[in-house]
């Protein structure tokens, strides 16, 4: 019984939102990132990684893919950062908001089209996916851009 306790409350503790500081260390794609947070022992390796909440960007194989990453990169990397985490996906990374000097980088990569925003995305940032489309900017210069969920499911790796 007290093993089952322990372990409900590490679970409780891993789903609730948490603020982290800390750098970007590398970029991966469009929309996931490494971090190393301030409170990791300067010389370790160790690092978290996340996956950027509200968008989904182009996957690196398919068009526009590298200038998503290109874009997340300019953005974030090697840059002090906050991280709003909200949730754990199945692949283990935390989901959540990443900023950098104040500017959230899920709200400039759908304002710069980069990035779709999703079905769960706040109402701003499907305002900004809306406007970029409309302007035909990055992704959407391209006459009928595939969402990454579709070109995943003609793909095997996610």
């Amino acid at each position: 019984m007290r093993l089952l306790v322990c372990l409900l409350l590490c679970l409780a503790a891993t789903a609730r939102a948490e603020t982290l500081s800390g750098v970007v260390i590398v970029v991966i794609d469009g929309d996931t990132v490494l971090f190393k947070p301030d409170h990791y022992a300067p010389l370790s390796r160790a690092f978290l990684k996340l996956r950027l909440a509200g968008i989904d960007a182009p996957e690196s194989g398919q068009p526009h893919g590298a200038a998503a990453a290109r874009a997340l990169k300019s953005l974030v990397l090697k840059r002090r950062a906050t991280f709003d985490s909200l949730a754990t996906d199945r692949y283990g990374r935390r989901i959540g908001w990443l900023n950098v000097a104040g500017d959230d980088a899920s709200t400039q990569l759908v304002a710069q089209g980069h990035a779709w925003a999703t079905g769960r995305a706040p109402a701003e940032l499907r305002r900004l996916a809306d406007a970029a489309r409309q302007n035909k900017l990055g992704l959407w210069s391209a006459d009928q851009p595939v969402p990454p969920w579709d070109w995943r499911a003609g793909h095997s790796e996610p």
